[in-house]
């Protein structure tokens, strides 16, 4: 009817195509004073969950800020923390569902396809650890690491009625040694190729080398992680 002069309508408003699911970063030029102590001047370390709409807003885009791979919003299930020690943020955390099949990891745990899909969810992936950039303390990340794997396994069997076993992570090789997970007893179990779950652009690029790390959450993780729930 527009176009047969019946009617007048109000111009179209240029909406665009559909980009990665990123926050837009606020600008913000300044940033607290560096931190440098020794690490037993940062103790006791909080978890603090992140919750609500405004405080998801502002973990995501300091991800998004200062994590090279950005500040995606999580999928599936997942925990999100700031991690403080006297009200003073030091660093942001994200635990999320495992990823689906990796061959070293598999191998590891010795699964057949069957009993991976019964006890996948058994795991849970640490998908982006940052220490903020004006925080140097050595020895910190594996300080958050210990405490993290003591904590998680109450908080997530809390919100997702399942308890987990196993926790996950990639390291790229190419930016990162792993020092912090090796000094946490985290287990280097082998390498993949190709983007994590969460790059940037949400594109597979099948370029980085990723080192796969395991922390068994029991002594028998890998035994009960095969084991038949219905026996």
């Amino acid at each position: 009817m527009a176009g047969e002069g019946f009617l007048r309508l109000p111009p179209l408003r240029p909406l665009g195509g559909r980009g990665p699911r990123q926050p837009p970063v606020s600008p913000d030029d300044s940033e607290p004073a560096p931190l440098e102590c020794a690490v037993c001047e940062c103790e006791p370390l909080e978890l603090v969950l992140v919750e609500g709409e405004a405080e998801s807003r502002r973990w995501r885009q300091c991800l998004q800020r200062y994590h090279y791979l950005g500040g995606p919003v999580p999928f599936g299930a997942n925990l999100r923390y700031w991690v403080q020690h006297e009200g003073r943020e030091l660093a942001c955390l994200l635990w999320t569902s495992p990823a689906w099949r990796m061959q070293a990891r598999d191998a590891w745990i010795g699964w057949s396809d069957d009993e991976r899909r019964r006890h996948l969810q058994r795991i849970v992936n640490q998908g982006r650890f940052l220490i903020l950039p004006w925080v140097r303390v050595r020895g910190l990340a594996s300080k958050i690491l210990a405490l993290s794997a003591r904590h998680l396994p109450d908080a997530w069997e809390q919100h997702y009625g399942l308890r987990p076993l196993l926790l996950e992570t990639l390291v790229d090789a190419a930016r990162f040694r792993g020092t912090c997970y090796r000094a946490a007893n985290w287990i280097h179990v082998g390498k993949t190729s190709g983007r994590g779950r969460m790059d940037r652009e949400n594109k597979a690029q099948g370029q980085a080398v990723k080192d796969i790390y395991l922390y068994p959450l029991v002594r028998d993780a890998r035994q009960r992680l095969r084991d038949d729930p219905m026996r």
